[in-house]
Parts: C-alpha cells; sequence; structure tokens
C-alpha cells in the first residue's frame, strides 16, 4: 500500500517523464497524486527542488533494479542488453512517445540550474551504469572494460531515447540495440 509520500514521488516522476521538470508544477503534482497539499510541504519542506531530487533518485533505484532483474534472465549480456534496450522501445512507442524515464529530460533541464538536481541525476545514472557494469563483470570483463561500457550502454540508450521520442520512432533505439549488440560481441 502506498503512502503520500510515494504517491508524490511516482506523480512527480511519471510528470517529469512526460513534461520535464520546468513544466511540471506543485499544484499539479498534489492534484495528479492525490496527496493532501499539506503533505507536500510535510514531506518535502525544500519544496519542488527536493521533490525533483528525490523523484529522480527514487527513478534512478527502480531502473537500476529493473536492469539488474531483466539482464539477469539471459545470461548473455550482448543479448540481455538488446533485448532490454528492445523493452525500451516498445514502451517508447506504447506511450505515444511521451516515455522513456524522467532522467534524460530532468538532466537536460537542470544540469547548470540546480547544484540539488544535477547530483540527484548523477547518481542515478551511476546506479544504472552500475547494474551494467555488474551483468559485464559478472560474464567475465575487466573492471575497465565493464566500466567503460556500462558507460556506453547508458549513453547510448539516453541517447536512443532523445531521438525515438524526437522522431516519434523506436527505430533509434532498435539501431541501438543492434549496435549494442555487437559492441558487446567484441572480445567475448
Amino acid at each position: 500500500m502506498s503512502n503520500p509520500r510515494e504517491d508524490i514521488l511516482q506523480t512527480t516522476s511519471s510528470l517529469m517523464e512526460k513534461q520535464g521538470y520546468h513544466g511540471t508544477g506543485l499544484n499539479e503534482i498534489v492534484r495528479e497524486s492525490g496527496a493532501p497539499k499539506g503533505s507536500l510541504y510535510h514531506y518535502f519542506p525544500d519544496g519542488k527542488e527536493q521533490i525533483a531530487s528525490e523523484a529522480v533518485l527514487e527513478s534512478g533505484r527502480l531502473t537500476a533494479e529493473r536492469i539488474r532483474a531483466e539482464l539477469a534472465a539471459i545470461a548473455d549480456p550482448a543479448t540481455a542488453v538488446h533485448d532490454f534496450v528492445l523493452a525500451i522501445a516498445h514502451h517508447v512507442e506504447a506511450s505515444r512517445f511521451a516515455a522513456g524515464g524522467p532522467l534524460t529530460a530532468v538532466a537536460m533541464e537542470t544540469a547548470t540550474k540546480s547544484e540539488r538536481i544535477n547530483a540527484a541525476c548523477r547518481e542515478a545514472y551511476a546506479d544504472i551504469e552500475t547494474a551494467f557494469r555488474e551483468k559485464l563483470l559478472a560474464s567475465g570483463r575487466s573492471q575497465a572494460q565493464a566500466m567503460g561500457l556500462a558507460i556506453c550502454i547508458t549513453a547510448a540508450i539516453e541517447g536512443g531515447i532523445l531521438l525515438s521520442r524526437t522522431f516519434h520512432s523506436g527505430d533509434p533505439l532498435r539501431a541501438v540495440a543492434t549496435q549494442l549488440r555487437a559492441l558487446l560481441s567484441i572480445g567475448e
């Protein structure tokens, strides 16, 4: 069972995924979450910046958990990453190009505007990269290879999401999936 704090964070994450940080207002968060307005300031006394930071951190944590779970289902990391990216393409298309994770939009909008939110974005990306790195390490890659490839995978997926949403097509993400599979197959 959820509580008002969780409802606020989930709603904020969903709204920022669709319309970014600046397009998401506190009144809209209250209305969409169904939480009493007093809960907003009780749980998040620092306001919108705190809510956004915590929503980004939670989104990063949940994304990393999902990555670990989905990659664990397939032994070969090249195939696992390929299939994971194809699932993202399907998700972005099914949302009519409104979805793809709040992290991309928030990171771009706030990189130089809010140190607090930027720090949360860095931590969320680090969690995501760690999930990919763990899979690569488990398959026998060196620490240096796994780290570099995890950054590459994360960057390629984020770029693929941006292009897929921009062009209203899952094709950029499908191309990313194909290229990542080829890259990860080298040296196995």
